[in-house]
């Protein structure tokens, strides 16, 4: 019983970690809002309701984030980083910038602190082709970067350490990409730019997949696998113990290794 307590109260904490992010309250609702967007197919009703309020919802998370772009675009780039791959970083960033930035004026206008609605129209369209092209070089880096490790990976031994990272490393790439192509085609929905082949179910499902994606690189995987082996190994150390007639009780202040873990996704 104490094992099943210690437990749960682990995996909360991990959870409580989890949620203190705005990032994966902000990808939470997003889900939902791209859900709601494949359930109504674009038709009124309850399901749009859902769509709308969560997508207002969103952008109040998102205020004065297209700073964290801002300073990525000046801050110097890694060293021994390809020039083609710079200026597309610098892109991405300057272009998610502008739609953070610009989205900011959309939400100001669904609030009615901003009256113009034709020029917000307009700036909302406008920071949506900014979105599509981040997206765009977002995909372009991945792919870049996935060719990098390949070709380093060539050189590497199956079992060696650095191989294991670098695949790791390209797993993460390709999922990355995955979701960047996701989101290229979302932004092509809501821009309306191909209406009869992306639909707006097309648009939620590519969304909503999209979200779980981004859900998925939020969670703190590593220091959850950690603690679970810790847990394993101290069950099996009690589970001995207790076939000599002892029983080593577990460490009740098992919330303490969780506390260090870097909120830092």
């Amino acid at each position: 019983m104490s094992t099943t307590l210690d437990t749960t109260r682990a995996e909360l904490a991990l959870l409580v970690l989890y949620l203190n992010k705005a990032e994966a309250r902000d990808k939470i609702c997003r889900a939902i809002q791209y859900g709601s967007k494949f359930i109504s197919n674009g038709e009124p009703g309850a399901a749009q309701n859902v769509d709308k309020t969560t997508s207002l919802a969103r952008k109040v998370f998102r205020l004065f984030k297209f700073v964290n772009d801002l300073h990525a675009l000046i801050s110097p780039p890694a060293a021994g980083t390809p020039l083609p791959l710079i200026f597309l970083g610098k892109s991405k960033n300057a272009l998610i910038s502008t739609f953070l930035f610009l989205d900011q004026i959309v939400w100001a206008h669904r609030t009615g602190i901003y009256k113009n609605k034709e020029r917000a129209e307009l700036i909302g369209r406008i920071s949506l082709y900014c979105w599509l092209g981040s997206s765009t070089c977002t995909s372009l880096i991945e792919l870049a970067e996935i060719k990098r490790l390949s070709n380093s990976m060539k050189k590497l031994k199956c079992n060696d350490e650095q191989y294991e990272a670098k695949l790791k490393k390209s797993n993460e790439r390709l999922l990355a990409l995955v979701k960047s192509s996701m989101d290229l085609v979302v932004a092509v929905g809501l821009l309306q730019l191909a209406p009869k082949k992306v639909t707006p179910r097309v648009t939620g499902a590519l969304g909503f997949a999209s979200s779980l994606i981004s859900c998925y690189q939020l969670l703190p995987a590593p220091a959850k696998a950690k603690m679970a082996t810790w847990l394993g190994n101290r069950q099996k150390l009690n589970d001995a113990r207790f076939s000599i007639g002892a029983t080593l009780p577990l460490d009740h202040k098992i919330i303490r290794p969780v506390a260090l873990i870097s909120t830092q996704f």
